[in-house]
C-alpha cells in the first residue's frame, strides 16, 4: 500500500507546484489532434505546437506520462489551468475526486494493477482536465494503459471520433475502472488455492499470505468507493462540458465501480472467513498436542509414585516392616507390574470416555 507523503512543508502558498523526488523524467507527451473524419497524432516535448488554433471541428487531446515542472508550468500558463489544479496534479496520493472551476473539469482516478503474481497490487494516479475544446491527461510514470483508447481513435469505429472530449473523458475512465477487474480475478484465484492448501495442510506461510490479501482488497474497496463518489458527482455536474450522452456511460461506469466494492468486500469476508478457520485449525492442533501431552502426564503420575514410594531410602534391618517386598525375589518385576497395571487401567478408562 502506498503510504502518503506531504511535499509540502507548512506555510506553502496554495497552487506551488513541487515535483516529486524521484519522479519519472517525461518521455515526449503525445499530442492528438482529431475529427470525425480524419486523425494526428504525433509526440511532442515542447508545448510550441500547442500554440496553433485547432481547426474548426478539431478536438485535442494532450496525454502527459511523468512530472515536469517546466511543461506543467506552461500548461498552466497557456491553457489557464488553475495552479490548484496542477498541484493536485504532482502531489500523488490524491483522493478520487471530481472538481469544477471556471475553466475546467478536474478529475482524479486511480489506476489498480498488479505488474506481477509476486507483486504487491500498486496503485497510480491519473489526473484528467477537461476544457472546450481540449483535454489533459497526466499520468504517474511511462505505460500503455491507454493504448486501448488510441487504438479506437485511430480505428475511427463507435463514438470515440464523434461523441465529443467528454466521451473521450469517459472512455479513459472507463479503462482505468476496468483494469481493477483482473486484479480482483487474481486475487480471486489467490483466495481458492489458499482455500485448498487449508483444507490438505495448513502451514504457518498462509497466515502471511492472508494479511497480505487483506490489506491489497482493502486497498481496492479503499480506492474504488471515492471513485464511484467521483462518477456519481460527475453525474450531477452542471458546467455544460458532459453532454447528456455520455452521462448513459458513465453509469455504466458508476455500476462497475459498485460492482468491483461488491467483489472486493466479498472477498475480504472470505479473507477473514479463512483467517478465522486457520485460527481454529491452529488451535485444534494445539489443543491434539495439548490432550496426548496430558494423557502421558496423566499416565506417569500415579507411576512417578510408586517410583518415589519405593525409592525411599529405609532400613530394612531396623523393622520387618520397612518395605519387606524389597527383599522378595520377584520384588523389582512386582513393581513394574504395578505400574504397566496402572497405565493399562487408565489407557482403558480414556477410550471408554471418549478421550483417545
Amino acid at each position: 500500500m502506498r503510504r502518503q507523503h506531504r511535499l509540502y512543508p507548512p506555510g506553502t502558498s496554495p497552487g506551488t507546484i513541487m515535483v516529486p523526488p524521484g519522479a519519472v523524467p517525461p518521455p515526449p507527451a503525445t499530442l492528438t489532434r482529431f475529427t470525425a473524419a480524419a486523425l494526428e497524432e504525433i509526440k511532442v516535448d515542447r508545448l510550441d505546437v500547442l500554440a496553433a488554433q485547432p481547426e474548426p471541428g478539431q478536438l485535442v487531446w494532450l496525454d502527459v506520462e511523468g512530472h515536469d515542472w517546466a511543461m506543467l508550468s506552461e500548461l498552466a500558463r497557456r491553457f489557464e489551468i488553475p495552479a490548484l489544479v496542477l498541484e493536485d496534479v504532482v502531489d500523488l496520493g490524491q483522493r478520487p475526486k471530481v472538481e469544477e472551476y471556471d475553466t475546467c473539469v478536474f478529475m482524479v482516478a486511480e489506476l489498480i494493477s498488479r505488474p506481477s503474481p509476486e507483486e504487491r497490487v500498486s496503485l497510480e494516479q491519473v489526473s484528467l482536465v477537461l476544457q472546450q475544446g481540449r483535454l489533459f491527461s497526466f499520468r504517474e510514470r511511462p505505460s500503455d494503459v491507454f493504448e486501448p483508447v488510441r487504438r479506437r481513435l485511430r480505428e475511427g469505429k463507435g463514438r470515440i471520433r464523434i461523441g465529443g472530449l467528454d466521451y473521450l473523458a469517459y472512455a479513459l475512465l472507463d479503462v482505468v475502472v476496468d483494469h481493477c477487474f483482473p486484479v480482483l480475478e487474481d486475487l480471486g484465484e489467490r483466495i481458492e488455492r489458499i482455500e485448498e492448501r487449508m483444507a490438505d495442510s495448513p502451514d504457518k506461510e498462509l497466515i502471511t499470505e492472508l494479511h497480505n490479501l487483506r490489506r491489497d482488497l482493502l486497498l481496492v474497496r479503499r480506492t474504488a468507493w471515492p471513485q464511484r463518489d467521483m462518477v456519481n458527482r460527475l453525474l450531477r455536474a452542471e458546467d455544460g462540458l458532459v453532454q447528456e450522452e455520455t452521462r448513459v456511460f458513465l453509469r455504466d461506469v458508476a455500476d462497475h465501480l459498485t460492482m468491483i466494492v461488491d467483489l472486493a468486500e466479498t472477498y475480504r469476508e472470505m479473507v477473514l472467513g479463512l483467517t478465522e478457520l486457520y485460527m481454529s485449525a491452529v488451535s485444534n492442533r494445539l489443543n491434539e498436542v495439548m490432550k496426548v501431552l496430558t494423557i502421558i502426564a496423566t499416565i506417569f503420575i500415579p507411576m512417578s509414585f510408586v517410583a518415589g514410594v519405593y525409592g525411599m531410602n529405609f532400613d530394612r534391618a531396623a523393622s520387618r516392616l520397612n518395605m519387606p517386598e524389597l527383599g522378595w525375589h520377584f520384588g523389582y518385576p512386582f513393581a513394574l507390574a504395578i505400574m504397566a497395571a496402572i497405565a493399562i487401567v487408565q489407557l482403558l478408562f480414556f477410550r471408554r470416555k471418549g478421550w483417545i
